[in-house]
């Protein structure tokens, strides 16, 4: 898959086609800065994986005004525009752990062994709240508009990605995980 100017002219900046917008984004780092009060994460570190075009980074600095922002992407034409740091998840190594890490549409285009690594390198990289989600085979058949999903990607089941993020993860919905062992309260029926 070539991450190019066209790909992103296509998925992102034309209006008629694009997979998100601004007024979407804000409304999901709304839903981000809200499950991090009231798990009772102070976040101070915020890792984006896959931050694309950016459409949450600032939402995000304005809910979160603390918090430093790391944007972290394999596109060379995104990363030239945009100044993230250029890089690939399942490879990429931190000097201290994120409060809050956000991988959002991004392992559907990795190989089943590159998203094995990079759910396992979650892990190393999140202390607190990890925020995620991937096209699934199910979404594709029944929940993607078809006209704007780009479905030249590896399809696996939740269950594959679930059973993958729980040896590190507590499941609390809405695509939400806490770190096992990091000292957040959610009540029994608020996760699972």
């Amino acid at each position: 898959m070539s991450f190019d100017r066209d790909y992103y002219r296509r998925y992102y900046y034309d209006p008629r086609t694009a997979v998100a917008n601004a007024r979407d984004m804000r409304a999901r780092a709304r839903l981000i800065a809200a499950m991090v009060d009231h798990a009772g994460l102070p976040v101070r570190r915020i890792l984006e994986a896959g931050c694309g075009t950016g459409l949450l980074r600032s939402a995000l600095r304005r809910l979160l005004p603390r918090a430093q922002y790391t944007g972290l992407e394999t596109s060379d034409y995104l990363c030239r525009r945009y100044g993230w740091e250029q890089g690939r998840i399942e490879q990429f190594r931190a000097r201290a752990p994120f409060d809050l890490v956000i991988c959002y549409d991004v392992l559907q285009y990795l190989d089943d062994a590159a998203a094995v690594r990079a759910l396992a390198n979650f892990g190393r990289l999140c202390r607190g709240v990890l925020y995620f989600s991937a096209l699934t085979a199910h979404d594709l058949k029944h929940n993607a508009d078809p006209e704007r999903t780009d479905a030249d990607v590896h399809l696996r089941s939740g269950a594959w990605y679930r059973r993958r993020l729980r040896r590190q993860f507590r499941e609390a919905g809405l695509g939400f995980w806490l770190r096992r062992g990091a000292p957040l309260t959610l009540w029994e029926l608020e996760s699972e």
